[in-house]
């Protein structure tokens, strides 16, 4: 196969990542018209959300061209992610009483803080693409794992209830989809760091549908109504 062949076809993986990222980012949407509705938050948190903006930033920060070339897909669904996640937040502080707005001010001020000194640190002391690539990288590494690793306590909730009512079918189907997509994007032309946090998510994903599959039977049919949504924000690469 022909580096113009590889390229196209990653292009096109990457495409069809894109599509299943966007969908996941938008998942929580139904989550946010009820607090809409309500008019309150009430008990719910902002965590994820929070979490992935920063995942976000630091995947478009990974994508640019001056610290991991050739990466512009990454960099197109993760600004797409920035977006729809501070719209979440811009929400969430509309209907939060003061306590909770002071605690996600406080939050993303670290992330902010966070993040510049990503920025500064591989921009004024890394000067090469092997070395911005390897820094950045790790970071991305590590949120990326911790965010496809969010959903083990409602894993433990189910083998410990033997239900699945708190465990979204088709959420858990997309987050091993895209963790399978992005795990062939970094393939073929490969990128270490896209490949190891992809690996990992689509190994949780398809453990988190075994799991799914084993207590699926066992699972009341009762008031599947009133079960929680489930909505966990994932990763987008």
């Amino acid at each position: 196969m022909t580096t113009a062949n590889t390229d196209s076809i990653r292009n096109i993986i990457g495409v069809i990542g894109n599509v299943i990222s966007f969908g996941l980012f938008a998942s929580p949407a139904p989550t946010f018209y009820k607090i809409i509705k309500k008019g309150a938050v009430e008990d719910f948190s902002p965590n994820p959300y929070l979490a992935t903006i920063l995942n976000c930033a630091l995947w478009v920060f990974y994508g640019l061209p001056f610290v991991h070339p050739h990466s512009i897909l990454v960099v197109t669904i993760n600004g797409v992610g920035l977006v729809v996640e501070f719209a979440y937040i811009f929400t969430y502080l509309m209907y939060a009483n003061k306590k909770q707005r002071l605690y996600v001010s406080k939050v993303l001020a670290i992330e902010v803080v966070f993040f510049a000194l990503v920025v500064g640190v591989t921009l004024g002391f890394l000067h090469t693409i092997e070395r911005r690539t390897m820094v950045v990288g790790i970071f991305c590494l590590i949120f990326n794992i911790a965010m496809y690793a969010m959903p083990l306590d409602v894993m433990l909730l189910v083998i410990r209830t033997k239900s699945v009512e708190y465990m979204p079918f088709f959420l858990l189907l997309a987050n091993f989809l895209n963790g399978g997509t992005w795990l062939t994007f970094a393939l073929l032309r490969f990128d270490l760091y896209i490949f190891i946090s992809n690996g990992s998510g689509c190994i949780l994903g398809l453990i988190q549908l075994i799991i799914y599959g084993t207590f699926y039977k066992s699972t009341s049919k009762e008031n599947n109504d009133e079960k929680p949504s489930g909505d966990v924000q994932l990763s987008s690469v």
